[in-house]
């Protein structure tokens, strides 16, 4: 059994996700040891619960340890199967981050899977569903993965109650991702949404938004679509709102996101998000830092190194080159490259999978 130091670099609830979708994917039993230990509300909590659970089901696996508050977390893997699963934070929790734990999972399974899930679709510290859909997805398609999402009913924080669905074909080998190269001109795109608001709240975020790009010189050519919609069909009981912008540049794609809140402007709200983007454009990323540090576990089981480019090594990112190569074998090696970090993913042999060797653990 591997034994994963759940305080490690990030220590959040990230690396307790992956290391059991890891050990899902491997075979390989995990005890994880201090799970969120530095946290100011440390063990685990229900959206930690509920995307163990779902890794768990998907696997067959047995858990000890899965209740609230718990500091440390035995997963025992059965075989990976596809079928029909529901699951429910019972709060905000992030929705995103229970289909990031289960999507590697789900991808890997011999007949396809399908999950409902309530939650929270735009909460804090999240990627909200929309960047899901604009961003992420047509990322994982580059690798040859079937997977696609729907919204059946916003959720935000304090009460959630949000519904999606995945659905997940079953896949081959993730293929190699091939450099991303920026063109010349490109487009932006977005979604902006509020719920239980003040009707003009959406218009005022992309006024915002677009004060911020179109400042910009570069930006002057590039078409903008942003939709915008208040008081939205997929509205649930609780109020909220979220921007989510994405750029296409050659085949780039760079995504980011910002959600409304008490005492925030909401011009103020759509020039965050804008500014977020325009940061990651100038700096010549090719993977913005969202994605980054979600790709490397379908990069490890590619055939040939991939590598993309990104603004900084974020904890997570450091976290998961770190934990990865643990269970999958090869290497996430983050080199400096100017003023930006290349991620190089280098997937191992079969034999490194089977039995890893893990890697000198190093302060982040």
């Amino acid at each position: 059994m591997l034994t994963i130091d759940g305080s490690y670099g990030e220590g959040g609830g990230q690396l307790v996700r992956m290391a059991v979708a890891l050990s899902a994917l491997t075979r390989r039993p995990v005890q994880v040891t201090d799970v969120r230990a530095g946290r100011r509300n440390p063990g685990l909590q229900p959206q930690h619960i509920t995307a163990v659970g779902a890794v768990a089901a998907l696997c067959g696996a047995e858990v000890c340890g899965l209740r609230p508050g718990s500091r440390e977390l035995v997963f025992l893997p059965g075989t990976i199967r596809g079928g029909s699963f529901r699951f429910d934070t019972r709060t905000a929790g992030s929705l995103s981050l229970v289909v990031q734990a289960c999507l590697p999972v789900a991808v890997a399974a011999p007949q396809p899977v399908s999950l409902r899930l309530t939650g929270g679709t735009d909460v804090r510290s999240s990627p909200p569903f929309d960047y899901l859909q604009g961003v992420w997805l047509p990322i994982l398609r580059r690798l040859g993965l079937d997977v696609r999402v729907r919204l059946l009913k916003r959720g935000y924080y304090p009460r959630g109650g949000g519904e999606i669905e995945v659905t997940v074909r079953p896949s081959h080998r993730p293929a190699t991702l091939g450099r991303p190269h920026p063109g010349g001109d490109g487009t932006v795109e977005g979604r902006i949404h509020a719920s239980q608001l003040p009707s003009d709240i959406p218009r005022r975020i992309n006024r915002g938004v677009r004060n911020t790009l179109e400042a910009d010189g570069g930006l002057l050519s590039w078409p903008i679509a942003i939709e915008e919609s208040a008081c939205s069909r997929f509205a649930s009981g609780g109020a909220g709102g979220a921007v989510v912008l994405w750029a296409q540049t050659g085949s780039v794609l760079l995504g980011a996101s910002a959600l409304a809140e008490k005492g925030r402007s909401s011009e103020r709200v759509g020039a965050d998000a804008a500014g977020a983007l325009l940061a990651e454009l100038r700096a010549g990323a090719t993977m913005d830092i969202h994605a980054a540090d979600q790709l490397p576990v379908y990069l490890l089981r590619a055939e040939r190194e991939s590598s993309y480019l990104v603004c900084r090594a974020t904890g997570h990112l450091r976290t998961m080159a770190w934990l990865l190569p643990q269970f999958l074998g090869g290497r996430v090696e983050l080199e400096p490259e100017g003023d930006l970090i290349r991620v190089r993913c280098i997937p191992g042999t079969a034999a490194d999978e089977a039995s890893p060797a893990p890697p000198e653990a190093q302060p982040t």
